[in-house]
């Protein structure tokens, strides 16, 4: 529960896809109708997910066709809102890592993407929490090896 907001309705899951050499982010775009701005994966935990994590890769599949990311780890994020239809929901940040950079297979939540270095996808996300998610993700990111 949100002190400010009140008892949590409804959780949700987003996913912070990125690839660590050279580190990229993937951000995907809604089309018109839904906003048209820049977001992570995300969506709703349904009765049927396990858990959260269940959630995300059910996410990931739709929204991507990703199927295989080469780990998936929490950032430790959770941010409640309330939604348009004024119940409160909680969002619950992921990081997840993917081998190589490859084009998505877009659902119709989205009509763009792109790979792009952290602080571009900091200046395209449109939510603050979206924002905040990638430093974190950024904080997080394994040292690169040296490669001399």
């Amino acid at each position: 529960m949100s002190a400010e907001l009140g008892p949590v309705a409804r959780e949700c899951v987003e996913g912070y896809v990125f690839v660590p050499h050279p580190f990229r982010v993937l951000v995907l775009r809604r089309p018109p109708g839904r906003g048209g701005f820049w977001v992570p994966v995300s969506g709703k935990v349904e009765p049927e997910d396990a858990d959260w994590e269940a959630t995300l890769r059910r996410e990931l599949r739709e929204e991507t066709a990703f199927d295989a990311p080469r780990r998936i780890d929490p950032l430790d994020w959770h941010v409640p809102f309330r939604a348009s239809n004024g119940e409160v929901w909680r969002l619950h940040a992921y990081s997840v890592e993917l081998e190589r950079t490859a084009p998505p297979t877009l659902s119709d939540e989205h009509d763009a993407f792109a790979w792009v270095e952290p602080e571009e996808a900091i200046r395209r996300l449109h939510f603050e929490d979206n924002r905040e998610a990638v430093r974190r993700l950024q904080a997080r990111r394994p040292p690169v090896p040296n490669t001399l």
